[in-house]
């Protein structure tokens, strides 16, 4: 693929990442086109972006929104609506970048694998749930796996040296070192925590990123999810993935190898970077994004995670090394919790709580087809939110 002007789709693409994909693909037209972009309900920003990038093709995947858009789409530019019309997307183009939010964007993962394209996965629920049926699907020809998220992009790079390249095998790596930025309550104790608001879980210190996503990493189970995604990712184990606080969020991750050498990539954060790696690899942007001045710098931190207070980091390990179904339910209650959050029936504690009760309950099953996972995600919500719903009642 090096060397050519990369067909780029946008799954997601009025969302956080998928804006700032875009910025990038503006910064470097000569480099990327844009064959298809799609939304989940955005009308008018998805019919702003077709006007600018004039794709072939358009999705939105609410079918009444979708009605709305139509007309306000240029001549030529085929619209695909409903269920399903996402994953059309996912086979239109040489680089496929997930950006939809949450266990949403399974579909377009298996997809564009399936269809032996570049994914670039900014969905990192569709790994950790869907594990097995993605695996498969990577197995595809000419299918390609270059992981979005700032963590995974930096181990990406970091094992692009080792012998056999990211996809080489785990022979000769000690451990990863997933870093965390520590989120807006990095210091609290649990006694803290009682009263967090939605603002408060919002105000994140250093990325720029949308509600679910930073709930997420105000709880640690962002990290939790990067942790099982660098499993599968990078297929090394458990017991050799380890994360770290680090609150400047400049070195976005490391890999420890078997000699004692480590490896890190550092820059600014800036998410721009591992989009268009993603996007471009084995090539580089010719666009900086996040360089570092190294003399305001001035020191860098690490600390470990409290697994007390950020339970949700622990139970993520739990899920992954449980597997099977196990993440899959994780990731489901989490999804349900994070939700109920946002909308003020659930408390900031609480979404641990209700991750925790989930899994207590977990009903193992083979994932075979993506009917399986859909089949388990849907029964650890459908008990999630009972446990939501009986703490409301309960408050």
């Amino acid at each position: 693929m090096s060397g050519s002007r990369r067909r780029i789709v946008i799954a997601g693409s009025t969302g956080s990442i998928g804006t700032q994909a875009l910025e990038v693909v503006r910064a470097d037209p000569e480099r990327f086109e844009i064959v298809a972009l799609g939304a989940a309900s955005s009308v008018a920003a998805l019919a702003a972006q077709a006007d600018e990038f004039r794709p072939g093709a358009v999705a939105m995947a609410d079918a009444e929104a979708a009605r709305e858009l139509e007309p306000l789409l240029p001549p030529g530019t085929e619209l695909f609506a409903g269920a399903g019309s996402l994953e059309a997307l996912a086979r239109m183009g040489d680089v496929v970048l997930n950006a939809v939010v949450g266990f949403a964007g399974m579909g377009v993962t298996v997809a564009a694998l399936r269809a032996g394209s570049r994914l670039a996965l900014a969905n990192k629920e569709s790994l950790v749930a869907g594990a097995p049926v993605v695996q498969r699907a990577r197995q595809t020809e000419g299918a390609e796996l270059i992981p979005v998220d700032s963590e995974h992009c930096a181990i990406h790079q970091c094992l692009a040296g080792h012998a056999g390249g990211p996809d080489g095998g785990s022979d000769g790596v000690a451990r990863l070192v997933v870093t965390a930025s520590g989120g807006p309550f990095r210091g609290k104790r649990l006694d803290q925590l009682a009263s967090v608001t939605i603002a408060d879980a919002l105000a994140h210190p250093t990325w720029r990123m949308g509600p679910k996503i930073t709930v997420d990493s105000s709880t640690l189970m962002n990290k939790g999810l990067e942790v099982l995604e660098a499993h599968e990712l990078f297929g090394v184990g458990f017991d050799r993935i380890e994360v770290v606080v680090h609150p400047q969020s400049i070195i976005h991750s490391m890999v420890e190898f078997s000699d004692g050498a480590t490896l890190a990539q550092l820059s600014q954060p800036d998410m721009r970077l591992p989009i268009g790696y993603a996007m471009s690899y084995p090539d580089r942007l010719g666009t900086p994004y996040g360089p570092i001045d190294w003399s305001r710098v001035g020191h860098l931190d690490f600390e470990p995670p409290d697994f007390e207070t950020f339970a949700c980091l622990a139970l993520a390990f739990e899920a992954g090394r449980a597997g099977g179904s196990a993440p899959a339910w994780m990731n489901a209650a989490n999804e349900v919790a994070v939700a109920a959050f946002l909308e003020g029936r659930l408390s900031w504690r609480g979404i641990a709580d209700v991750v925790a009760e989930t899994l207590a309950a977990h009903e193992p099953v083979a994932l075979t087809t993506v009917d399986d996972v859909l089949a388990a995600d849907a029964r650890a919500r459908e008990l999630a939110r009972v446990e939501v719903g009986r703490r409301e009642q309960a408050a």
